[in-house]
């Protein structure tokens, strides 16, 4: 089981799943503007409380093979690009030119924090 906490791949997937959930309870109520907004924001406290329930041992595992800063913006990845594929699967949105580039941008700050320092 402790060589499942050194894991450099269980932090990202637990990552992944818990910017979905993120996402959902953050804007998954756009679809729904018809619905009270008080009610809507108790829907996303209860899918968010999910979120966090895999986030917070994605960050204390995922810190046993990465620091903070690299686990921040490996999240920040995560969280554009599990946005991305929600705006235009659910919300119908559709990327252009810069939105790309955007992206483009953040891998590349992703890849800038894994570079040796002194």
């Amino acid at each position: 089981m402790n060589e499942l906490y050194q894991s450099k791949w269980l932090p990202v997937v637990m990552l992944v799943a818990s910017n979905i959930f993120m996402t959902v309870a953050w804007y998954g109520h756009l679809k729904h503007k018809d619905k009270p907004l008080f009610q809507m924001i108790l829907v996303s406290w209860g899918i968010a409380f999910f979120e966090y329930m895999i986030m917070v041992p994605a960050n204390r595992w995922g810190n046993n093979v990465y620091s903070a800063t690299q686990l921040k913006i490996i999240q920040e990845a995560i969280t554009l690009t599990v946005f991305v594929v929600f705006a235009y699967m659910y919300l119908g949105e559709r990327l252009k030119w810069n939105h790309y580039m955007a992206l483009v941008l953040i891998f590349g700050a992703v890849a800038l924090t894994f570079l040796p320092s002194k």
